[in-house]
């Protein structure tokens, strides 16, 4: 199979300043989420799909890959998940990239682990039933 996991995290949060790379048990809290989807094995591609540079640098040096970009027009607080998705998924595509399967982990995800991937995966291919 041929999956991909997609880690949407844009630069400016309302709330909390910098959340996607602030420390959490001493690593930026995206790490956390990078780590659990390369040992889950279950990933041909893990991205992060970001609008800043310097997550994308952090990204990059814990494995993840920053194939692009993401546009402004997917970079506010008024832009879905689902949307930055598929964006990331029609980037691909337009490539002729295709994935058999997609996983979105939100990159402030600290506590997510392999073990809770591959289950939620193992459910998904029993289940057959897409949106």
């Amino acid at each position: 199979m041929n999956n991909i996991c997609i880690i949407p995290a844009r630069k400016n949060s309302k709330r909390v300043k910098n959340k996607n790379i602030k420390k959490f048990f001493g690593k930026p809290i995206i790490y956390w989420s990078i780590k659990a989807a390369k040992e889950s094995k279950l990933f041909d591609k893990i991205i992060v799909s970001t609008d800043s540079l310097k997550i994308a640098r952090i990204s990059k040096k814990y494995g993840a890959e920053v194939p692009f970009m993401r546009p402004k027009i997917f970079s506010n607080d008024k832009v879905n998940t689902f949307k930055v998705v598929k964006h990331a998924l029609k980037w691909h595509e337009e490539r002729n990239i295709r994935f058999d399967y997609a996983c979105c982990i939100y990159p402030t995800a600290p506590f997510i682990t392999s073990k809770l991937i591959r289950r939620s995966f193992n459910v998904l291919l029993k289940r057959k039933k897409f949106f």
